[in-house]
C-alpha cells in the first residue's frame, strides 16, 4: 500500500485551474449554497426547484468534474474559486 507520499489525486480532482464545458452560472449557484453547508431540500427552495432536480443536477455536475462525491465537487470547486 502506498505511503501518503506515494499518493496522488485523480487527474479530474488536481487544481489544474480549467473549468469543465457544461459548467454554468445555475450549476454554479447550486454549488455555493451546497458549499455553504446548506441542506438540498433548502437548496431546491431558494433556487425554486424539487430536491429531485437538486440531486440530479448535483449528481450530473459530479459527472462532468469526474468525482463521485459531493465534498470532492465542492473542494474542486473551492480551488477554482467558484464556491
Amino acid at each position: 500500500m502506498p505511503g501518503p507520499a506515494e499518493m496522488t489525486a485523480p487527474a479530474e480532482v488536481k487544481g489544474d485551474g480549467g473549468q469543465p464545458p457544461g459548467l454554468d452560472g445555475p450549476d454554479i449557484e447550486l454549488l455555493r449554497l451546497v458549499a455553504a453547508g446548506l441542506p438540498l431540500d433548502a437548496v431546491g427552495r431558494r433556487l425554486q426547484l424539487s430536491d429531485r432536480t437538486v440531486r440530479r443536477r448535483l449528481k450530473a455536475i459530479r459527472e462532468r468534474v469526474g468525482v463521485e462525491s459531493s465534498i470532492q465537487v465542492i473542494a474542486w470547486a473551492a480551488r477554482r474559486g467558484l464556491v
